[in-house]
């Protein structure tokens, strides 16, 4: 098989996305009577702390047939100063994929280019494309396909919002963000995606007429100094009843959580009616059974 790593949704592609969401759709309804990563290994490597991410790929490679092993900085040499390709040496000769969630996407893409087999971006600092297969996958589940849809950013331009600058210039949807001053998207990511994203003058003009609005946490990990400071940035990015007025009447809500209420979304709007969040959630697990899938066997 070609080596292929899965470090940004480019790496799949548009065809790629769209076969990994069907297949995640399909293992959700029926999943496999065989094993089909039996004695295969996934090696997860975390900088950063995780509920969905360690717990869906864990458990992903169990329902599949294989194993997978959590494996922390101060659990092995990298903690010591091992360089990461020489890590990325040793592992890929004893396990069949690596999953890394850490703070550089350098660092990411260091370790993949010396690395045997297929490695998977858990989340860095620039992008986290796992959980924007799950987001598609559930929009996908509700509504059909979100070409020529109208999407709506709301907060940080953070990794979540580049993956779906990414998203919509491959599946040519309508991007609309809206973030605070000083708070926008890196603007090279955003060139990238041409007429298909807009920046917005606030919350209200991004959600109008949306037919998914979406948002992430203020302070994301390794933001916590900046806490107050960004709450008061933020104060008028909050997804409330009041800003999903101007959505579709059934727009969707996601969430990549975890999520703070009364914070950037509220109560009343994560556990309403127009709110999928939990759906995204639990397909984290079928979507990334689909990646692995797709990234190991020929078929």
């Amino acid at each position: 098989m070609t080596l292929r790593h899965f470090l940004s949704l480019d790496d799949l592609g548009a065809d790629g996305i769209h076969r990994v969401i069907d297949n995640a759709i399909a293992l959700k309804r029926k999943p496999p009577r065989q094993a089909p990563l039996a004695g295969r290994t996934l090696a997860m490597l975390f900088e950063k702390a995780s509920t969905r991410t360690r717990v869906s790929f864990e458990a992903g490679m169990a329902q599949l047939g294989g194993h997978a092993l959590f494996l922390s900085p101060q659990d092995t040499q990298i903690g010591r100063g091992e360089p990461v390709e020489d890590t990325a040496r040793v592992l890929s000769r004893m396990v069949d994929a690596v999953m890394i969630r850490n703070h550089s996407h350098e660092t990411l893409e260091r370790f993949a280019a010396y690395s045997s087999v297929p490695v998977i971006n858990g989340l860095t600092d620039r992008l986290h494309p796992c959980q924007v297969l799950a987001d598609l996958q559930t929009f996908k589940e509700h509504r059909g396909d979100i070409a020529g849809k109208t999407v709506a950013w709301i907060g940080d331009g953070n990794n979540m919002c580049h993956s779906y600058l990414l998203a919509a210039r491959l599946l040519d949807f309508d991007l609309r963000i809206a973030t605070p001053e000083g708070y926008g998207p890196n603007p090279q990511i955003l060139k990238t995606c041409g007429e298909r994203a807009v920046i917005c003058d606030d919350a209200p003009q991004a959600a109008d007429g949306a037919d998914l609005v979406l948002t992430d946490v203020w302070a994301s990990m390794g933001d916590e100094d900046d806490r107050e400071v960004r709450l008061a940035d933020f104060a008028n990015y909050q997804v409330n009843k009041a800003l999903m007025s101007w959505a579709k009447d059934d727009a969707l809500f996601m969430h990549c959580l975890p999520a703070h209420r009364g914070e950037e979304v509220s109560a009343e709007v994560i556990d309403g009616p127009n709110s999928v969040v939990w759906d995204e959630a639990e397909n984290r697990l079928h979507a990334q059974k689909a990646l692995l899938l797709d990234l190991l066997t020929a078929d």
